[in-house]
């Protein structure tokens, strides 16, 4: 029996992890090993950390937790549920494990546009967040695909980093006559039509094919993708993702959560995308140590009452 199980081991598990090592709880990471931010180069807007390689940001984070005393083991978690005392989860290969507490920063996953060519790209050239991936494609030739309302923030964003970007309208809605007049103030081209695919050579994106063959010549390509929330494995607890949405724009799914990560589930917490789709990876980190926290408070007051129930008996 664990004090806790933290599943999921990117920055937000980890995050949470440390506090709870560092105050001597038992804590159990479970992770399956495929973060969101695999295929970038780097993680950005990490201070001091800016530009590490995704994968060795979170062998560190391994190393200090397992350095505190944590135990770290690769899995893929198939269902949690309450037990006596706590939670027992499951695993795919069948492993079981039992804690008093859970903490699920299991992260989301990325639906794209259905585009030929897109998903191979994907966190190279093919981007979503300009501050993500903004200053790396600064000054290069920047098509934004239009798929939902939400393309023209979006290419906004990017045309701050370049003066050549243009709009691909795509499956997305046609621009109201104000935001036609502030594209065009912009210098903004805007291209009609439905994209067929993504144009590659050396392992480079080179352009976008419209139906009909034309290709416009690019460099970078953002995308908006539907942002989904790991959260399958709760369903036996009770909790469920559900649709969020942000200017009334649906963006993908998430596990509602109060203050410092707590669920409608006593015992249960969530940090991360899985419960904040637009957290970059250091507000990920930000409240998985405040996920963390709380949960050794709450530690310490069931300590505390079980410590009067036993001097009373």
């Amino acid at each position: 029996m664990y004090d806790v199980i933290v599943i999921g081991g990117g920055v937000a598990g980890l995050s949470g992890a440390l506090p709870l090592v560092r105050s001597r709880r038992s804590v159990l990471v479970i992770d399956q090993g495929e973060p969101r931010n695999a295929p970038a180069d780097g993680v950005h807007n990490f201070l001091t950390r800016d530009g590490i390689p995704p994968l060795e940001l979170t062998a560190l984070g391994r190393h200090e937790v397992t350095g505190y005393g944590g135990e770290v083991v690769d899995g893929t978690v198939v269902s949690a549920r309450s037990a006596a005392g706590g939670f027992v989860v499951e695993t795919a290969d069948g492993r079981t494990y039992e804690s008093r507490r859970l903490l699920v920063t299991t992260g989301l996953t990325d639906q794209l546009p259905d585009v030929p060519g897109l998903a191979e790209r994907f966190g190279r050239d093919v981007l979503h967040c300009p501050f993500c991936h903004g200053w790396e494609v600064r000054d290069q030739a920047i098509g934004v695909l239009a798929t939902g309302p939400a393309a023209i923030h979006q290419t906004m964003m990017f045309r701050q980093l370049s003066d050549d970007v243009t709009l691909f309208l795509h499956t997305g809605p046609h621009p109201t006559e104000q935001e036609w007049e502030e594209l065009a103030a912009r210098g903004i081209s805007v291209v009609q039509g439905v994209v067929e695919q993504v144009e590659v050579s050396d392992d480079q994106l080179t352009g976008v094919r419209l139906e009909g063959g034309r290709v416009i010549p690019r460099q970078a390509l953002a995308v908006q993708s539907y942002l989904r929330a790991r959260a399958d494995f709760l369903d036996e607890l009770g909790l469920k993702a559900v649709e969020r949405e942000v200017r009334g724009i649906s963006i993908g799914t998430a596990v509602e959560a109060g203050p410092s990560g707590t669920t409608s589930v006593p015992g249960v917490w969530v940090a991360g995308n899985v419960t904040d789709p637009m957290s970059q990876v250091v507000t990920s980190a930000a409240a998985g140590f405040s996920a963390g926290a709380a949960i050794n408070g709450d530690l310490v007051g069931e300590d505390t009452r079980l410590a009067v129930a036993a001097r009373s008996s």
